[in-house]
């Protein structure tokens, strides 16, 4: 049959002389020897930096942090599969120099550089920001869950506890009554005998007692869940309304290339608290003393956008939707106009809304300001349905709110440009991460240290793409 036929493997072939010959001019290693080879170990502090005159030998960290730096680019992260990799890829073996180190010496540079490994993304940011691949114009910032190593069953919030033990102690009752039953003789052929009854009463008793040390744990507020697998990942909600024990990982990205600037892992559920921290850190990377960031509702807390502002940092973000007056065809809270000078709220019927007083609500000081002639307004029903007066609550944020929800109908393409920029990053990384789209490690530091090898293997790519290997290359000869 006329097929493309392949060479007879008993047939001598020549093989070239060096394994160089394999490597194409543009292939990816050559930039990753390069890049890596750049850095100054010592400086960045990785271990065995300064190797001793004595005792066994170690890798050279470079030839660790470029095996590290190759397999997340092509989807290899754990060490197991690393190793192998070193034995059969042409690629690595040139990268490594056939070097082959054993899977427990590959994780423990990861485990035990993560601080290094941080500040190898940093370096690869200054080189990108001397190649301008950051416009900083404007900078979309994001979170997104990403599954931890710790299964729902062995996560435990303050329902899941309760209902467990209630379930405990309805199966202790059964028992109890089964013991009971046995004492009493009540059936000739007993399928239990009692002292399995009460070993398995025995058991079931040392669960709830584990399970109601929890329980007291979270109810006095130390915790507000926990994880036995991994104790500092957290139950999560996700896309499509589904709980998963995650972390939820945050990245900031510019607009010109969609190449992320900052990363961060945090364990907070929503994004409601992080906008500051990560919109700062970006500020510090680009090395700007003002930049625009633009991210959804699920950042909108007046604290972090006054505490963002403060810093040169001018946001843009949308405010979520909440019920109104106006809903109703009444008067909304838009048509209540605020005199800074009087420190009064001016009502649709001219009326004065005057300073009551003032409270705290959560993190929040509001000033409460209310309406002395509501009983004698005629258009009261328009306005409100208490049998009061209207009140209006006014926060010591509100001034910068206000200014950036102008801000916002002034800009409404931007935040179609955040969903472009940072929605389609994450998807890239999460695909890179396989099926289930979750990390190898545990714990905040080490999970952290992951996304920011993902996200330096994502800029590597990109910048792959957009200057190519031999411009990279050329970049650093001349740096």
């Amino acid at each position: 049959m006329r097929y493309i036929e392949g060479e007879q493997r008993n047939q001598a072939i020549l093989f070239p002389e060096s394994i160089d010959e394999y490597i194409e001019e543009n292939n990816l290693v050559r930039f990753v020897e390069a890049f890596v080879d750049s850095l100054d170990m010592k400086e960045l502090n990785f271990t065995y930096c300064e190797p001793k005159e004595t005792g066994r030998k170690a890798y050279n960290p470079g030839s660790m942090l470029k095996l590290y730096i190759y397999g997340y680019i092509n989807r290899i992260r754990s060490s197991r599969k690393l190793e192998i990799e070193t034995q059969r890829n042409v690629e690595l073996m040139w990268l490594m120099k056939k070097l082959s180190p054993d899977f427990k010496t590959i994780a423990d540079f990861r485990k035990d550089n993560i601080d290094s490994i941080k500040k190898v993304c940093r370096e690869f940011t200054i080189f990108c920001k001397r190649l301008d691949l950051y416009g900083g114009e404007l900078v979309a910032i994001d979170g997104s869950k990403f599954k931890a190593v710790n299964s729902k069953d062995r996560c435990f919030t303050k329902n899941n506890l309760k209902r467990e033990i209630k379930e405990i102690d309805k199966n202790i009752d059964r028992y109890l009554k089964e013991i009971e039953r046995v004492d009493k003789k009540e059936y000739k052929f007993k399928k239990v005998k009692k002292e399995e009854l009460e070993q398995i009463i025995k058991d079931i008793g040392e669960k709830r007692k584990e399970l109601s040390g929890m329980l007291q744990e979270i109810e006095s507020g130390k915790r507000s869940q926990i994880s036995l697998t991994d104790p500092e990942s957290r139950m999560m909600k996700t896309s499509w309304k589904n709980f998963q024990v995650s972390y939820n990982g945050q990245i900031s990205v510019d607009t010109k290339h969609h190449m992320i600037i900052e990363s961060e892992i945090t364990n907070q559920e929503n994004d409601l608290n992080q906008l500051s921290n990560i919109a700062e850190n970006t500020k510090q990377e680009l090395g700007l003393e003002e930049i625009k960031v633009v991210c959804d509702t699920g950042y909108f807390n007046e604290k972090e956008i006054a505490k963002c502002e403060n810093e040169g940092i001018e946001c843009y973000i949308a405010a979520p939707e909440k019920h109104s007056n106006a809903d109703e065809g009444m008067y909304g809270l838009e048509e209540f106009k605020y005199n800074k000078e009087k420190d009064v709220y001016i009502c649709p019927e001219k009326k004065e809304l005057t300073y009551a007083s003032t409270y705290k609500k959560g993190e929040k000081e509001l000033r409460k300001y209310e309406c002395r002639e509501c009983k004698i307004c005629q258009n009261k029903t328009k306005c409100t349905k208490s049998k009061g007066n209207r009140y209006i609550t006014r926060s010591e944020f509100s001034e910068v709110v206000e200014k950036v929800k102008e801000r916002m109908k002034e800009n409404r393409g931007f935040m179609q440009k955040r969903k472009e920029t940072v929605e389609h990053v994450f998807g890239t990384m999460k695909q890179w991460l396989g099926y289930g789209g979750g990390f190898l490690l545990k714990g905040i530091k080490k999970v952290n240290c992951e996304l920011k090898l993902i996200a330096l293997s994502y800029n590597i790519k990109r910048a792959i793409n957009i200057i190519g290997i031999k411009g990279l290359l050329k970049a650093l000869e001349t740096a």
